[in-house]
């Protein structure tokens, strides 16, 4: 595996006493200034005289001592240097005294390829940490706690290729965490995102497999998908659940085999990408009223994060409007004016607030007062809910009917009101003024049944 070209050229000690494993080795880390030690004295010895950032240890140096090649780790550890013990004789034992003793790194032998590859992914990942004090300030803006324990341990796995589900209202920033874990992740393809619930399923298709010319009408030359687009990078599907069953199962054969037709074609395409998915609607619901196949749901999730609205976050909001005039027209918000911005519910979130820095932007003093802020929110608030539907609503009523839309709609609303309220039915009933009947109809769509727990006070 080459350096990813963002990295310099590492300089690699690998303590290995077989030659024919060091020939496997160095062809596993073209592009790198490797040294090959193959008895513990010598590797001693340039670990004191060297300066190398990674050392891979074969556990078993020569027949007199299966474990001399753990004596050795303190040593490099001590030196800074990034320590990976490898061996075909692994135990739990040498595996707990291994990290014990200061490695950051243990494999088995036998598949040289992936774990050279998956080491120094964690690797190059492990280096950039210290720049992701940035990342708070300048590639998804928060200052919320939770938020960042969430994103944190969401980095741990960027370099993996575990998929990850990002969940939350829309204008979070889901597309711009999505992006945030393809940037750590070192990959040297691109990140690719589609929008699944722009599409009407037939372009859908043709924009995930790609197509030939004359595959269908319209089709007049050859176009790649973003599948194909996604090699070697990171796939971004949002709406999620906007997708039918039917196209569930085809993008699920081709995650799973890596290998796809495009329309009008009969030769595969392969691609290696790493899936990251999104949606706004409640997964768990998805699933239980099968709109979701659960086998498609299962190869997304490997890891969940969750976004909060911006109402629950309210201490990024004047962190969201430094940034987002940052280089530009900068404001002076009166004290009435901030409380204002605070007390605000924003039901778009962060694009809401981007929306009024635009309306700043363009017109008005630089001295904000609270009945500027106050003739701009209501501004906002009827874009917001013009036609009291949001553009994927529109989308989805006109691909699947009216009727389903609708329904779709109340159970949101039920499963929603249902969670603030702790599954407290009364509460719900009373809040949202609607019939235990409906409600009841709702629930049972949802997997919820009278008497369930989540069903009942």
């Amino acid at each position: 595996m080459a350096p990813p070209a963002n990295m310099s050229k590492l300089s690699i000690l690998v303590v290995e006493d077989e030659p024919l494993a060091q020939k496997v080795m160095a062809g596993r880390l073209p592009g790198h200034a490797i040294d090959f030690a193959s008895d513990a004295k010598t590797a001693r010895q340039m670990l004191q005289k060297g300066n190398h950032n990674l050392c891979f240890i074969d556990l078993k140096l020569g027949r007199k001592d299966d474990c001399s090649g753990l004596n050795l780790i303190p040593l490099a550890a001590s030196k800074k240097v990034y320590t990976v013990v490898m061996t075909g004789h692994d135990s739990e034992e040498h595996v707990e005294k291994a990290y014990a003793l200061g490695c950051d790194d243990f494999y088995a032998k036998g598949n040289e390829g992936d774990n050279v590859k998956a080491v120094l992914a964690r690797y190059f990942h492990k280096r950039a940490a210290p720049q992701n004090g940035k990342l708070f300030k300048e590639c998804f803006i928060t200052e919320d706690p939770e938020t960042h324990a969430g994103i944190r341990q969401a980095l741990q796995y960027a370099p993996s290729d575990l998929p990850i589900l990002i969940l939350g209202p829309s204008g979070t920033g889901k597309t711009s965490l999505a992006k945030v874990l393809h940037d750590h992740s070192n990959r040297p393809g691109k990140f690719v995102a589609i929008n699944c619930s722009a599409y009407t399923e037939d372009l859908l298709e043709a924009e995930l497999f790609g197509c030939r010319r004359g595959a269908f009408t319209g089709a007049a030359e050859n176009r790649k998908g973003v599948l194909l687009l996604a090699d070697q990078g990171t796939l971004f599907l949002d709406e999620i659940g906007s997708m039918s069953l039917n196209m569930q199962a085809k993008l699920l054969k081709a995650i799973e085999e890596k290998s796809f037709f495009p329309l009008g074609s009969e030769s595969p395409e392969t691609s290696h990408f790493r899936i990251i998915s999104a949606t706004l609607e409640d997964i768990q619901s998805l699933v239980k009223t099968g709109r979701l196949r659960f086998d498609f749901f299962q190869r997304l999730h490997g890891l969940t994060i969750r976004l909060k609205p911006l109402a629950r976050r309210r201490c990024d909001i004047f962190p969201l409007l430094s940034f987002f005039t940052r280089g530009g027209r900068r404001f002076s918000f009166s004290a009435q004016a901030k409380e204002l911005l605070l007390q605000h519910d924003w039901p778009g979130n962060i694009r809401e607030l981007k929306k009024l820095v635009d309306l700043l932007e363009a017109g008005g003093e630089g001295q904000v007062g609270a009945e500027a802020v106050q003739k701009l929110l209501n501004t906002l608030s009827i874009e917001e809910g013009e036609g009291f539907i949001t553009e994927e609503q529109y989308r989805f009523a006109r691909q699947e009917g009216l009727e389903k839309a609708v329904r779709r709609f109340l159970d949101a609303v039920i499963q929603r009101n249902l969670a603030e309220n702790k599954g407290k039915i009364r509460k719900v009933l009373a809040d949202l003024k609607v019939s235990t009947r409906l409600l009841y109809r709702s629930l049972k769509r949802g997997g919820h049944p009278p008497g369930s727990p989540n069903g009942s006070d």
